[in-house]
């Protein structure tokens, strides 16, 4: 992976460098900004906000929900127990193992897609440096096509210095 990337001390720098970057041709997709506070006052703390997991969530419930109408009608009319003139499939009581099963559904799908979305599986870490726990503001660009563009828009926007790494 290489990257190029700068430091900024404070918000209004940052958002100098990301509208640089954008003004020199690099997509939001491509432009990475970590900090170690949230910043949702600068335009930047809106990049890559929008999310699938309701989405996630609402698909692996109703398919928890199937699940338990499957298994709690199909144990019922595997053992039938014939109680008087009452159905063999009760529908109330199975209501409850129901609900439980969606939401354990919801819940796992959740948990997956906060795992893969944050990326806690990859084997190397992102675009990151140590002074960012410190309060400092990180603004780069992974695998950048033009390497002297990304340069220029983070100098320009008042970085010190300017780290191009590669691995």
């Amino acid at each position: 992976m290489s990257a190029v990337y700068a430091l900024y001390g404070d918000g209004h720098a940052a958002q100098r460098a990301v509208d640089a970057l954008r003004s020199g041709g690099i997509t939001d997709q491509h432009i990475t900004v970590m900090t170690s506070e949230p910043m949702e006052d600068y335009e930047f703390g809106a990049i890559d906000r929008q999310s699938r997991l309701w989405y996630a969530a609402g698909l692996g419930g109703f398919v928890g929900l199937l699940v338990a109408a499957w298994l709690t009608r199909m144990t019922e009319l595997s053992w039938p127990l014939p109680t008087g003139n009452m159905p063999i499939v009760a529908w109330w009581p199975n209501l409850i193992i129901m609900f439980e099963l969606t939401m354990l559904g919801a819940i796992l799908a959740t948990v997956g897609t906060l795992i893969v979305t944050a990326g806690l599986g990859r084997q190397r870490p992102a675009l990151y440096d140590p002074p960012v726990t410190n309060g400092m503001i990180l603004v780069g660009v992974e695998s950048p096509r033009d390497r002297a563009v990304v340069e220029r828009a983070l100098k320009a926007a008042g970085a010190a210095s300017v780290v191009s790494r590669q691995s």
